[in-house]
């Protein structure tokens, strides 16, 4: 699995146990919602930090929460 792939499972895994969908995501977060796309799609390698704050922010999440998760504790991240 790569880091991306990870960081796209967890935003869609919240999404749902919250009942919400990206385009409600984007407004909480104020991402655009091409960006939350690419995120959830995979398609983007490696979101910024600043990027993380605003999505765990918009999840009423601290940025230590949105990352600790079994995947991202117990996988070891191929190269990208």
């Amino acid at each position: 699995m790569k880091y991306g792939e990870a960081i796209a499972l967890r935003c869609n895994e919240i999404c749902r146990e919250k009942g919400i969908t990206l385009n409600k995501l984007a407004t909480l977060s104020g991402l655009r919602q091409s960006t939350l796309d690419n995120i959830a799609k995979g398609n983007t390698k490696n979101p910024s930090l600043r990027t993380l704050h605003r999505i765990a922010t918009g999840l009423n999440m601290t940025v230590a929460e949105f990352l600790d998760f079994d995947v991202m504790n117990s996988t070891i991240f191929e190269d990208e």
